[in-house]
């Protein structure tokens, strides 16, 4: 469907809309009254014109126009659709600006935050995360914002929404190389869980995650912290987590590359194991002597 002329009508709205605004703070607009109900007018022109924009896929001008309904709703004092405003901006923006997209979000966070809307600015700390995961490729700031979503998750007991972000935290600080953080993280994040009838299934999968990190650290360590995460949760012991942690800490001690590889490769074949867990095992594995650095 040809959406061209949708374009040109946009185009021509946001012109009319831009003297609408001009004349609401003319010296005559504002001696006959009539400023107010006119930026009013101006405000859903300008919402009208973005939408066509995005029925022509002209992501930018739809991001544009957004923007501009935002900033007069908050001069008419409608903080709510001001955000909601800026959130539409932000998503246009994602197909064509990251970083325009980026400072829309926040634009809407600190609405929301100011409102006490800490669910829904943590929803979008999440959206401005992943754009820096997926468009942007900066880590770094992807983890702060999970981190921030975390806290304003866990600030209104939305405990398993903070989990989620914690655990994106975790799997970023180990691959980083930043251990200790990881492992307060995931040791953290098990203990929440184990307790829950319905979570506790996972509970091993994150204390395995926690014991890895603790490994790439130091033996001893991980020999410690899987006698900790035993006796802190029994079913742990009997997890295929457990027994190959032992097999690996086994086989390190005696510097034995083949055992270790072996072990993994035996789990593998039933569980099988993401890329983040091969890198770390890998990073063990060239702690052992002589070792080729692979897991074939």
């Amino acid at each position: 469907m040809d959406n061209s002329g949708k374009e040109k009508e946009a185009i021509q709205l946001m012109a009319d809309a831009d003297k609408k605004v001009k004349s609401s703070g003319s010296f005559l607009g504002g001696m006959f009254g009539g400023g107010h109900h006119k930026v009013e007018e101006a405000c859903e022109m300008y919402c009208r014109a973005a939408n066509m924009f995005k029925m022509a896929k002209n992501w930018s001008a739809a991001g544009n126009a957004f923007c501009k309904t935002a900033r007069l709703q908050m001069q008419l004092q409608n903080k709510h659709d001001c955000a909601t405003s800026f959130i539409d901006a932000g998503n246009a923006y994602k197909k064509s600006d990251p970083n325009e997209a980026i400072k829309c979000l926040n634009a809407a966070i600190d609405i929301y935050t100011d409102m006490g809307r800490f669910t829904i600015a943590a929803k979008h700390h999440i959206s401005i995360a992943e754009i820096y995961e997926s468009e942007l490729v900066d880590i770094e700031k992807a983890i702060a914002h999970y981190e921030q979503a975390a806290d304003y998750y866990k600030g209104e007991e939305s405990n398993s929404s903070a989990n989620k972000c914690l655990l994106k935290v975790g799997a970023y600080c180990a691959q980083l190389e930043q251990y200790q953080k990881a492992i307060e993280i995931y040791e953290q994040v098990g203990a929440n869980t184990m307790d829950n009838p319905l979570l506790k299934y996972s509970a091993k999968e994150y204390f395995f995650k926690a014991a890895l990190c603790h490994f790439i650290v130091d033996e001893l360590n991980a020999k410690i912290a899987v006698e900790k995460y035993e006796e802190m949760f029994p079913a742990f012991s009997d997890s295929r987590e457990c027994k190959l942690l032992k097999k690996l800490l086994e086989a390190h001690e005696e510097q034995n590359s083949e055992a270790f590889t072996e072990a993994v490769k035996e789990f593998d074949s039933i569980s099988r194991l993401d890329q983040w867990h091969t890198t770390l095992l890998l990073r063990i594995k060239k702690t052992i002597q002589g070792d080729e650095g692979d897991l074939k």
